[in-house]
């Protein structure tokens, strides 16, 4: 079997983070792995395993026939099969599609609102979705949404899985008191909800009782920015709130770390909370999308709604004050859940299964 992954950048991101788990976990179980990413290159890209194969588009317009002749050169010189579309990159697997018939595609859906959109404003989607053999979708909302508008008849829900084996040799030191370290692994823009949980943070016992929080992501140097930074500076934050910009050795850097937040007013299926999981971390969570599957709150982490500030103060509060035993517990529950239900070799059986019936075909 001979399957690409295809995505449209490689900056830090889900979908793209998940695009290079597959293709770099799918390289130990079939005869030919490789990665397309069609409009830019990123930090993501180091992370690809050296065995993996790999091409770079750079299209430059939608209709970019220059870029889908050398997909389609590249495809069939490897003999490929299964191109895995993820997120927006689904139309150039159908412009493929089209200029090479024989190649199957499984189109992965990874917008965690998807279910939030009008049914009727999608006729692009609906009308790709006749090429698409299969998709894949990371919560049952949009899965119900996707059966209701595509024309695709295998519909399914996949779990996001980990993969930390390739992580970058570079390395982050983060600042603060070690053992007093909360990490908000997300890129700065909405739906990520900083400054809600930056506020809650600078409310709770958190400074008084000298705990830091890191956040690491993107930082688009927008509005978005600007208000968390000036937030910071006005309430004198400087000692307590760390900025790191976008990084690729995730790993590294919640090995450092003591709890892990995220604070989305929307999420489908956060690979982040894979992450801080599978790193022992203590875990305070949005419940929103497949957050409350993952998270189990009081057991394995602790679930607050994101728009509720005095419930956001209450939580981290209670994993703050006295929280030495709290914190080795929901972080070892959470690595279990992780370890047991979201790593490739439980997810890869079932893929791999329904893709060799497909492939036989």
């Amino acid at each position: 079997m001979r399957i690409l992954q295809l995505i449209d950048s490689l900056d830090a991101g889900g979908a793209e983070r998940m695009a290079v788990n597959y293709a770099n976990a799918l390289q130990k179980e079939i005869s030919f792995s490789a990665l397309c990413t069609t409009r830019k290159e990123g930090q993501l890209k180091e992370l690809l395993y050296p065995e993996v194969g790999y091409i770079f588009l750079d299209k430059k317009k939608t209709l970019d026939f220059k870029a889908i002749f050398k997909l389609r050169s590249y495809v069939k010189k490897n003999r490929i099969e299964f191109v895995h579309a993820h997120s927006s990159s689904f139309f150039t697997a159908v412009l493929l599609k089209f200029s090479y018939p024989k190649i199957k595609i499984v189109w992965h859906d990874h917008f965690g609102a998807r279910y939030l959109q009008p049914k009727n404003k999608n006729l692009s989607l609906k009308f790709c979705s006749l090429f698409f053999a299969k998709v894949l979708t990371i919560n049952f909302e949009n899965k119900k949404w996707l059966e209701d508008v595509l024309l695709t008849k295998e519909i399914e829900y996949f779990p996001n899985f980990i993969a930390f084996e390739n992580d970058s040799t570079s390395f982050t030191k983060l600042k603060g008191e070690s053992g007093k370290r909360i990490v908000f692994l997300a890129n700065l823009k909405n739906p990520k909800n900083h400054l809600q949980f930056l506020k809650s943070f600078q409310k709770s016992e958190a400074v008084s009782e000298n705990w830091s929080l890191h956040l690491v992501g993107k930082d688009y140097e927008d509005e978005y920015s600007k208000e968390i930074k000036e937030y910071i500076a006005k309430h004198s934050l400087e000692e307590n709130v760390f900025i790191y910009g976008s990084c690729t050795d995730t790993f590294a850097i919640l090995s450092q770390a003591d709890i892990g937040v995220l604070c989305s007013t929307y999420e489908g299926f956060p690979v982040t909370l894979l992450e801080y999981g599978y790193a022992n971390l203590a875990v305070l969570s949005t419940n929103v999308g497949f957050c409350s599957t993952v998270i189990e709150d009081e057991k394995n982490g602790l679930l607050f709604s994101p728009t509720n500030e005095l419930e956001i103060i209450y939580k981290l509060n209670k994993l703050l004050v006295n929280s030495e035993d709290i914190i080795t517990t929901f972080a070892r529950n959470l690595n279990q859940t992780v370890k047991e239900h979201y790593t490739d070799k439980s997810v890869l059986q079932h893929y791999l299964n329904w893709l060799i019936v497909n492939w036989k075909k």
